[in-house]
């Protein structure tokens, strides 16, 4: 059994280098990183670049100062002042490494997760998905309908990269930078959110070099891809929208305490069932801004910058929350929101995308407008004085048949070959094909959206009418 586990977390090893690899020369935003990186460790003797009045000390202060936030993280303890901690941070800078490594484990030990490494010892296959400055994340199945998303430190990536050259300790570099995965764990663990991924389990293992090397196992998602964002339909990206505002409206009254995601970016984000979720959490802050003025509470965009008001308490108001919020508006409301919307509707997607982007509104706010988005859509509501009043008359419902071929395309579809759209009744759906030129029938199908909204293939001709007990063709017959 012990070999066995030693092969398999071997072949994990390997398929690490191999994906880091992979990533460092495809990865958009990595290219500076690329050169003297062909071995997975770095050598030692490289660290002797950029001398330090003392490194250790200043290395091991680093690593006290993510092992405390990690604390402060597991004890749901939010936003202690800064510069006390600070203090005790300096005081404690040389306390023995192997205790707080072991009160992590401990920490670790206290949660209930269903999978741990006798199930990584399962793997059926592994595919590396891509990594950043600190992580690398694999896709890992462990049976035929059954597959994870593992993350482990990248031993070739950014954070090692620089660490081992200036300091010249793998161990201790590894250990500071597996904080920000042990931190992760944990707000995955204690931020319970449906738009928040799943943590299913943890395992530490040793290799040859490092002991107690992390592994996280977590719920698996699709990459967030804005281009094949932009071209399906508004509905969808609609609940994109809506996911991350009910994210961001969560996060601003978490249990721990309003958190900004410090690292806002599409690729932050994954989708599952068609709903958005943050996947990493590791740059992620309860930390609001200390003030003695509102000239100490300066957001700075690249579009735009915004002076917050500073509490009588000495923070920046809202600045979390509002920094998200903002990050939303520029990242995902500009792109999604008002596109191919029901015109009916597009007044108050401007609303909201123009309020937000003036940060006018709160998150409350936005989220309850949003819904209110929502409620008209999928009420039916938005139709009222806005489809023309076309008779039932003209169409002729034939039961239990559909049309094969007879495609065109239309934009936005749900299909890239024909045009299949949502409706909310045959009313709609004979508007909408009244509008369209090439119409001359519709096939009403059994599927339904997110929404309930059923959906409706578009046809360009009949000839090819044939029977199918689930469905209910309108010929066009004027």
């Amino acid at each position: 059994m012990k070999r066995r586990r030693v092969a398999v977390a071997a072949g994990f090893c390997f398929s690490l280098f191999v994906g880091t690899l992979v990533n460092l020369l495809f990865v958009p935003g990595f290219e500076h990183h690329q050169q003297g990186r062909s071995q997975r460790h770095i050598s030692p003797s490289a660290a002797t670049e950029l001398p330090v009045s003392n490194p250790r000390v200043e290395l091991h202060s680093q690593i006290q100062e993510r092992y405390y936030e990690v604390v402060r993280y597991q004890r749901h303890r939010a936003n202690p002042t800064r510069l006390l901690e600070g203090r005790r941070l300096m005081d404690l800078a040389l306390r023995s490494p192997a205790t707080d490594r072991l009160t992590i484990r401990e920490h670790a030990r206290e949660m209930t997760t269903p999978l741990g490494c006798r199930d990584l010892d399962k793997v059926t296959s592994l595919q590396y998905l891509g990594s950043g400055y600190t992580k690398a994340v694999y896709k890992a199945s462990l049976n035929a309908t059954f597959s994870v998303a593992l993350k482990s430190v990248d031993f070739g990536g950014h954070d090692m990269d620089s660490c081992v050259r200036k300091y010249a300790s793998p161990k201790d570099c590894y250990r500071l930078a597996s904080y920000k995965i042990v931190k992760e764990m944990i707000l995955l663990q204690r931020l319970k959110h449906p738009n928040i991924l799943k943590l299913y389990g943890y395992c530490y293992q040793d290799n040859s070099d490092i002991k107690d090397t992390l592994t996280t196992i977590t719920e698996l998602g699709a990459p967030l891809e804005m281009i094949q964002l932009l071209q399906t339909s508004w509905e969808e990206r609609f609940r994109i929208c809506l996911s991350l505002v009910r994210l961001l409206q969560y996060l601003a009254h978490s249990p721990l305490g309003s958190i900004a995601l410090l690292d806002f970016r599409p690729r932050q984000f994954v989708v599952v069932d068609g709903e958005l979720k943050v996947t990493d959490l590791d740059d992620a802050s309860v930390d609001e801004t200390l003030c003695s003025s509102s000239a100490d509470c300066f957001m700075e965009f690249p579009a735009r910058n915004f002076t917050l008001n500073c509490s009588r308490q000495g923070y920046c108001q809202g600045m979390n929350e509002k920094r998200n919020l903002y990050n939303a508006y520029r990242f995902f409301f500009t792109y999604l929101l008002p596109h191919s919307a029901p015109a009916s509707l597009r007044p108050l997607l401007d609303e909201i995308v123009n309020s937000t982007g003036e940060l006018r509104w709160g998150i409350d706010q936005t989220l309850a407008q949003l819904e209110k988005v929502l409620t008209l859509y999928q009420s039916g509501q938005y139709l009222r004085n806005s489809t023309p009043d076309v008779s039932h008359s003209d169409f002729l419902p034939v039961t239990g048949s559909a049309i094969v071929g007879e495609n065109y395309r239309c934009w936005p579809s749900y299909h890239h070959e024909g045009c299949l759209l949502s409706v909310f009744n045959v009313g709609e759906a004979i508007a909408i094909c009244e509008s369209h030129r090439q119409c001359r029938a519709f096939v009403l199908t059994n599927q339904t959206t997110w929404t309930g909204r059923q959906l409706v293939f578009f046809k360009s001709g009949s000839a090819k009418l044939a029977p199918d007990a689930s469905k209910v063709t309108f010929l066009r017959v004027k």
